[in-house]
């Protein structure tokens, strides 16, 4: 298995893209291919000790990089030397088997729709992060698409039933739709047919739909998959996040007011596997479910044991063949054209 990076993207590239990359080809025993500046890496690499390449990782030499003021949709154009487009293209051409980038996420975006494709009948590809509740609650679409159709989340559904499945290891996710109540006639009249697109599904088979979810119960790990537009989704996914920074906060000055409570958090050290598994550098990045080929986005402060994350989790999606079962069940999540909604 080959998996290509872009060496050049996110706030701590190349030195820690560079790094992690490398630990992770020793430990996974998987080939690597680090698209970017080649004296950049090759410095990055001496500055930890590496005065050779290690067996299985190369180097592809791109000399632009595509910073995070690009313009989405002109970045094909405009960075055809770029570290993103020139390993999207290897991707497209067989020169690996997923691809991983930190940089610019509109960018990724677009680039991956552009040059690697949607599969065949996916109406839009969508972000899929793993949210640290349950076993792993995937969020689909994390801020990709900001306006959907009703077909769109019915893809997602489908999309993040068959990653869970076959990536997770789930045997029947449960795929809820994110709504502002658990009745089924709640929501816009956006959410109130996805909710019987997604229910039919169900009803057929497909998918293992429980219907609505709100926002508070999702940390409860009440759905393995959580169906959301884009803006909603992002919305949720940020909130999460800052509420997990805030309460981290919160704890850290109650354990440092005095002796006792500095005494306190000694005997609550065993305690530090909660901040493990709230760690997204353990995690991995956000999938890109959708596109013909794994594509993974990781942060973009991600440092080297994020880009390990990163790695472990496209080399899973890679074994796991979930793109397959996308295509081969693609005429199940779609709707006859003449029901199709306007984009």
């Amino acid at each position: 298995m080959k998996i290509i990076i872009d060496a050049m993207g996110g706030d701590n590239a190349p030195e820690q893209i560079v790094l992690g990359a490398l630990q992770s080809a020793k430990e996974f025993g998987v080939e690597i291919v680090l698209v970017g500046r080649g004296e950049d890496i090759l410095a990055s690499m001496k500055q930890h000790g590496w005065d050779t390449l290690p067996g299985g990782v190369e180097i592809a030499n791109a000399e632009d990089i595509v910073d995070m003021h690009a313009d989405p949709a002109e970045v094909v154009r405009q960075h055809r030397g770029s570290s993103m487009v020139l390993g999207l293209k290897m991707l497209a051409d067989g020169a690996g088997d997923a691809f991983i980038s930190a940089g610019n996420t509109g960018a990724l975006l677009s680039a991956a729709t552009l040059l690697v494709k949607r599969i065949r009948g996916v109406r839009r590809a969508a972000f899929a992060p793993v949210l640290p509740m349950g076993d792993g609650c995937i969020l689909i679409d994390a801020g990709a698409n900001a306006e959907c159709t009703p077909e769109f989340l019915l893809q997602f559904g489908c999309m993040g039933s068959f990653y869970a499945k076959m990536a997770q290891k789930k045997e029947n996710p449960r795929v809820a739709l994110l709504n502002i109540g658990a009745e089924d006639s709640k929501g816009d009249p956006l959410h109130k047919e996805a909710y019987q697109l997604l229910k039919n599904a169900g009803d057929n088979g497909v998918i293992n739909f429980t219907g609505n979810i709100e926002a508070r119960n999702v940390p409860f790990g009440e759905a393995d998959v959580v169906v959301a537009d884009g803006f909603s989704g992002n919305v949720l996914l940020k909130s999460m996040e800052g509420t997990a920074i805030y309460m981290g906060k919160l704890m850290k000055g109650m354990f440092m007011r005095n002796l006792l409570t500095k005494i306190g958090a000694l005997l609550c050290k065993k305690g530090e596997e909660i901040k493990k598994r709230m760690d997204y550098r353990e995690i991995g990045g956000s999938i890109l479910i959708g596109i013909s080929k794994p594509v993974v986005k990781a942060h973009g402060s991600s440092d080297a044991l994020a880009v390990r994350g990163a790695i472990r989790q496209a080399m899973n999606a890679v074994e796991s063949g979930f793109c397959d079962a996308i295509r081969e069940n693609i005429s199940a999540m779609s709707l006859p054209r003449e029901e199709n909604h306007a984009e």
